[in-house]
């Protein structure tokens, strides 16, 4: 296990060392106080960060909470002169797993480090969940309805949290359900103090036993109070929980969608085959290039293609250059009455070509289980021999 001992008296830093050179630990001292710990957790990645010299002023957690809460990979225990009820209390809430006196005996600090160390060897590695970014090149896209129903069919083997952050006009819970959410993201912002798993998950609305999704404000008025470092705070939760986070976002580039795109294992543009649609989207690439995005970070969705239509695939690469391409069949009554409904595209037209199209989609970016494709077998009831509609940049065939 890394421990990062941090102090500012030196003196006290090397008799920590000395304690903790025995232990078959990764240790490194740094000389700092509380100030240092954002800086720690960021840089240096350890499983616990050890603080001495605290003075039993709860004041002095506020970095600790910042911790705990962007980083909750990272432990933190505390080393106080001065334990008082109160100060317990505070360091309980801000996410401290341990508060030892000062000086703190050599047995009480091996103790706490060990049963530390048994919850991390006791406890599942889990790698980070893959954060997918819909964006539309142009209003009407079909962006949210195309996240909505990919998260319900990813949801059918992965755990999925879908965030909408179209924090003025988001509408994504109504594409699926029909009913008013009992809390927003704007209700866990005013609440960011309490932020942990339970409370993220208990401020969704559950979809299925898999999908849950964080509603927008319901007054876009609400949405003045939301910050950067709430949304950072709740994706970086969300990613430790969840298989899958699918984030749906405005067309505007304002710094809390930059945040998310930052965070995004894939960008999916989402447009239509028209010339309009086209030129923003070449302007949204030229845009995440001047953001420091690889092409590989970035895949276009072609939404309601039809391979008759004027402007086909090849058409598409000559404007857009090396891009990866998805195609979406054109079913516009069927996904309409979905919609409509507040129905799941499967629920209200399990044979649509579009739900298929979607369900393969879902299953080449879902890491690999043995009962995918009898799952989808079993959906579909069609053959698993079917090619996908994705389109790579070095794919041989051009077909919609």
């Amino acid at each position: 296990m890394k421990i990062a001992v941090i102090s500012t008296d030196r003196t006290r830093l090397e008799s920590l060392g000395r304690a903790l050179e025995v232990s078959s630990h990764s240790i490194s001292l740094i000389t700092g106080g509380m100030d240092n710990l954002r800086a720690i957790a960021q840089q240096e990645a350890p499983a616990l960060i050890l603080v001495d010299g605290m003075a039993g002023n709860a004041g002095e957690l506020g970095q600790a909470e910042y911790v705990s809460t962007h980083y909750p990979h990272v432990a933190i225990i505390v080393i106080c002169a001065n334990i008082t009820p109160d100060f317990l209390i505070a360091a309980m809430r801000a996410g401290v797993r341990e508060v030892l006196p000062s000086p703190a005996p050599a047995a009480a600090l091996e103790a706490a480090i060990n049963r530390l160390a048994a919850k991390l060897a006791g406890s599942q590695v889990k790698n980070p969940g893959k954060v997918l970014a819909f964006m539309p090149c142009k209003g009407g896209s079909g962006a949210t309805f195309l996240a909505t129903n990919l998260g319900y069919l990813l949801a059918e083997n992965q755990s999925v949290l879908l965030i909408d952050l179209n924090l003025q006009f988001g509408d994504a819970l109504s594409f699926i359900h029909d009913g008013e959410p009992a809390s927003t993201i704007a209700d866990v912002t005013r609440d960011i103090r309490r932020l942990d798993a339970s409370f993220l998950d208990s401020s969704t609305v559950k979809i299925t036993p898999n999908y849950s999704i964080l509603a927008a404000p319901a007054d876009a008025n609400q949405a003045v109070g939301i910050k950067l470092e709430h949304i950072d705070a709740i994706l970086g939760l969300a990613v430790a929980h969840y298989d899958f986070v699918l984030i749906d976002l405005p067309r505007t580039l304002d710094p809390i969608t930059i945040k998310a795109l930052d965070r995004a294992t894939l960008i999916l543009s989402v447009l239509q085959a028209n010339l309009p649609a086209l030129r923003h989207a070449k302007k949204m690439l030229t845009l995440f290039q001047s953001l420091g995005y690889t092409r590989d970070k970035v895949a276009l969705i072609v939404n309601r293609f039809d391979k008759r239509a004027e402007i086909g695939i090849d058409d598409m690469r000559r404007l857009l250059g090396t891009i990866t391409l998805h195609t979406v069949p054109n079913s516009y009554k069927e996904v309409s009455t979905s919609i409509n409904h507040g129905n799941s595209l499967i629920e209200a037209a399990r044979s649509s070509p579009v739900t298929r199209n979607l369900a393969e989609f879902a299953l080449s970016l879902a890491p690999a289980k043995k009962d995918n494709r009898s799952l989808l077998d079993r959906i579909f009831k069609r053959s698993a021999s079917e090619p996908l509609g994705f389109n790579t940049p070095d794919a041989s065939s051009s077909r919609a």
